[in-house]
């Protein structure tokens, strides 16, 4: 199958691509290229042919005999949403559902976008499903809700979107990324022997590893149409919910001689558990291989391997919103994300 892939050169991206190339699928790579300078290990036997080009500017041409896009090219996480809400929208709204209707024009087939858990924003009582109502809290995940509403209105008998509302990802990535909460207290556990929390650490978040992701993406790809056509999945696993003051201890009970305090902030309010039954039960192949401990100690062994400093931890490749701000304070790119010419 020729497969379309946005975001390739991103956290999860990086490692997908190569695994659609071992399955022997054709890879079309797309990326703008924002995270260029993050590469924290050679963690790839190959890397796909990529297009550095904007979402907002791929073509009909770009698409001829593409049979399945996967589409992860978006400003990510909330930070970044907040540092610039009119571009997240831009970008993650209006630019996911132009390239939908393009891929639908050029008769490619099936359409995998990479939603978000974060739709849920505050969920009490029950873990909720994917027929839960949604509540997003910030530009990034209302964007989410947005892509999702105006592509499953372009489903047809030619045009086959799925939706992957993935919980919140850890694990070793090349592109790796700092920003996330299990990554974060990994790094902090490593450079400093100490996850030292001003929130109470009560919240909820469901975690699932980058690879389990890849590894539902491909089993949607490869599902017969009528299983994922016009259908939304929750990527992760129930028994994966975790309080984030657990993901601390599992972290300090890994790496040895961390210590871990919380305060008594409970500012944050987004806190969800989250159902994962249906991708379980409905879509062929998947099952969660990672749970949060066995993530850490991949972690703490990555960072051994590479004997990881704390620059290194804190450098801007491996945070979005830093890279992003220092792309704007250098001007490399302009107001509407689009790089400027040297």
């Amino acid at each position: 199958m020729k497969i379309l892939v946005t975001g390739t050169e991103g956290y999860i991206g990086s490692l997908f691509a190569p695994l659609l190339l071992q399955r022997g699928h054709e890879v079309l790579a797309i990326d703008t290229g924002f995270y260029k300078a993050g590469w924290l290990y050679n963690g790839t036997t190959a890397t796909a042919k990529t297009l550095n080009k904007d979402i907002r500017q791929i073509t009909i041409e770009d698409l001829q005999g593409v049979e399945a896009i996967v589409h992860m090219a978006e400003l990510s996480n909330d930070p970044t949403g907040q540092l610039a809400p009119n571009i997240t929208y831009e970008i993650n709204h209006k630019g996911s559902v132009a390239l939908a209707n393009l891929a639908k024009a050029a008769g490619v087939r099936r359409f995998v976008y990479m939603s978000s858990c974060s739709v849920y924003g505050v969920a009490t009582g029950v873990d909720v499903t994917e027929e839960s109502p949604v509540n997003p809290q910030t530009a990034y995940a209302e964007c989410k809700t947005l892509v999702e509403r105006d592509v499953q209105a372009l489903a047809d008998d030619g045009f086959s979107p799925t939706f992957m509302r993935n919980a919140t990802a850890f694990g070793a990535s090349p592109r790796m990324r700092f920003d996330i909460v299990l990554n974060n207290l990994a790094g902090l556990a490593w450079t400093t022997n100490e996850i030292k929390m001003t929130s109470d650490g009560t919240p909820w978040r469901p975690l699932v590893h980058v690879l389990d992701i890849c590894k539902a993406i491909i089993c949607a790809l490869e599902a017969p149409r009528d299983i994922v056509h016009n259908q939304i999945f929750n990527v992760g696993d129930t028994a994966h919910n975790y309080r984030v003051k657990e993901v601390a201890e599992i972290i300090a009970d890994v790496f040895p001689g961390c210590q871990v305090s919380f305060g008594d902030n409970g500012a944050d309010n987004r806190s969800y558990r989250v159902s994962f039954e249906k991708i379980n039960t409905q879509l062929p192949g998947f099952k969660c291989e990672w749970d949060a401990v066995r993530g850490a100690q991949q972690l703490y062994d990555l960072f051994n391997l590479t004997d990881m400093s704390e620059e290194t931890f804190l450098f801007r490749g491996f945070t979005r919103l830093k890279q992003l701000e220092y792309l704007m304070r250098t001007q490399q790119i302009d107001k509407d994300f689009y790089w400027r010419k040297a």
